[in-house]
């Protein structure tokens, strides 16, 4: 099995930590780098090789991880020269990817069963399967529906629940053909083209342990959580 780790990004939100460090490689706990904590999930999970797009700060990525034999996986890398969206990486590695494969962040602490995503795609046949979370977010307003200048309801500070993408994709590759080597391609843009087709995208709902590093909250609450869940997140560590 292989997976695409996307590190390539700037992580704008986690300054300053990431103004000298990839965010990939900001410290979870005391031991921790959390795309350590990926690689050996992927390796855990039955994972052999593994790809890397990289671009700022790419080079301490490289250096940190090597070839990733330290984790029983064959590391190799794509240096993105220009900012290519969440998908655009893929599109100049598809000579060297097989038919399905992982794509995921680089900056997700879960304890999701990344093989299992990836068997659940194959078995799918869809072009893309994500794997969901469920999200509730608080409105801190009192919400109004009007029509045509009216109120006609009003909701004081409620509470909306969704399904958010995870960060974590099983891809074929047959479904990146038509798209342009070297151009921008956002996730964003994959989904919704998708959806215009009759062979839609497949959901893998997932409600165990999930947070996305790069927001602050949430890396605040991985580093307090990190003892108590350093278990489950790392089995056999």
């Amino acid at each position: 099995m292989h997976a695409v780790i996307l590190a390539g990004g700037k992580g704008v939100r986690l300054r300053p930590y990431t103004t000298a460090l990839p965010k990939p490689l900001v410290p979870i706990g005391d031991q921790h780098a959390i795309l350590e904590i990926v690689l050996r999930q992927l390796s855990t999970a039955g994972f052999t090789s593994c790809t890397i797009a990289i671009g700022h700060l790419g080079e301490i990525i490289r250096a940190y991880v090597g070839d990733g034999s330290q984790w029983g996986l064959a590391v190799d890398y794509a240096t993105e020269e220009s900012p290519l969206g969440t998908m655009g990486p893929l599109l100049t590695l598809r000579d060297r990817l097989p038919e399905t494969f992982l794509v995921m962040n680089g900056d997700v602490l879960t304890d999701l069963d990344y093989a299992d995503v990836l068997r659940r795609h194959r078995a799918s046949g869809a072009p893309l399967t994500i794997a969901t979370y469920a999200r509730k977010v608080h409105i801190d307003f009192g919400v109004l529906t009007t029509d045509s200048s009216r109120v006609v309801a009003f909701t004081e500070k409620p509470s909306m629940d969704y399904r958010v993408s995870m960060g974590v994709y099983g891809l074929s590759l047959a479904t990146l053909e038509g798209y342009t080597p070297g151009l921008p391609l956002g996730f964003d843009e994959l989904v919704l083209d998708l959806l215009k087709t009759q062979n839609k995208p497949h959901a893998y709902e997932f409600d165990g342990y999930w947070l996305d590093i790069g927001r602050p909250d949430d890396y605040d609450r991985a580093n307090a959580e990190f003892t108590t869940r350093k278990s489950l997140l790392l089995k056999g560590a």
